[in-house]
């Protein structure tokens, strides 16, 4: 195929896509007013008004979950353009997108060494850390912990394993956090113009987005001999359900991973006897709230893998 015949393709591979994307689109685009105005009602009213710009962060994430899974186009450049302001500020798009499909690799699922989105750890590396390390990891199992220090001990994580792999010479690493950066720029250039202290940002804004997806992702997969059984399916209001774009029904979302998030609720209601059935009923009819009950302050599993 020719340049200009890859040009055409790709310019009608949008036309295409996106009308029947927009809902996507929708999300998308009220997902940024709703962060800038946010901030700028911050300053002219009161810090209060920050909170519209945590909820737009977790919003976004979810938003760069879908643009990964080839929504609103099959085209991965296009995709990357939409979501490229990195509004919380921690986590590289494409450090995401490469680590999270590897995560969808099924027969992984919560492995210590083969899962990059797991938190259990295997026997020998528990019994290599130290007191302090140990604490923190159990505190991190509960879901108060995982909202408090899971998203510092999460990015410390991945900073060290990808300047180790960068040091070792992973061109694609370094390139995507150079792209981070980039995307950076333009999002601390609004928070300052608009008079919102940079730091009030990442403790009042970034670093609560990424708690709030804690809540999404703290009982999503647990660890099961079958691999079917270890995905869970959370009923959730509206609220809950649109700043995790229906992720919450993640076994769904794992028998379907190519399926836009405006998709998921039929096909839960279509098949959620089969899916319940699959899943050894890992299921939380109550939503979020039963696993504030019961895990608040309460380990839900512990740090080492129950199955070695």
């Amino acid at each position: 195929m020719t340049p200009f015949n890859r040009q055409r393709f790709a310019l009608s591979t949008l036309c295409r896509d996106l009308p029947a994307e927009w809902p996507t689109l929708l999300v998308l685009i009220l997902c940024y007013v709703i962060w800038f105005l946010s901030l700028f009602w911050s300053v002219k009213i009161g810090w209060f008004c920050l909170l519209g710009a945590t909820l737009a962060i977790t919003l976004h994430s979810s938003l760069q979950h879908e643009m990964l899974h080839g929504h609103p186009t099959r085209n991965t450049v296009f995709n990357e353009l939409l979501v490229f302001p990195a509004l919380g500020l921690f986590v590289p798009y494409r450090r995401f997108r490469y680590l999270h499909l590897r995560h969808h690799r099924d027969t992984y699922l919560t492995d210590p060494f083969e899962d990059p989105e797991s938190w259990y750890l295997s026997a020998g590396q528990w019994s290599r850390l130290g007191i302090l390390a140990r604490l923190l990891l159990t505190i991190n199992a509960s879901l108060l912990g995982r909202m408090l220090i899971g998203p510092a001990l999460s990015v410390y994580g991945l900073c060290r394993s990808d300047l180790k792999l960068i040091r070792q010479g992973r061109r694609q690493v370094a390139l995507a956090w150079l792209y981070h950066f980039l995307g950076v720029i333009p999002v601390l250039f609004i928070v300052f113009k608009l008079g919102v202290s940079v730091w009030l940002y990442l403790l009042l804004v970034a670093y609560p987005g990424m708690s709030l997806l804690m809540i999404r992702t703290f009982a999503e997969h647990r660890a099961a001999e079958k691999v079917d059984h270890r995905t869970a399916v959370v009923e959730a209001g509206w609220l809950m359900s649109l700043l995790f774009l229906n992720n919450n029904l993640h076994a769904v979302h794992h028998r379907y991973p190519r399926l836009a998030w405006y998709k998921l609720p039929d096909s839960w209601r279509r098949e959620s006897k089969s899916i319940l059935t699959a899943n050894n009923h890992y299921y939380f009819k109550l939503g979020y709230r039963s696993i504030v009950r019961r895990w608040l302050l309460a380990q839900r599993e512990p740090v080492k893998h129950p199955i070695e």
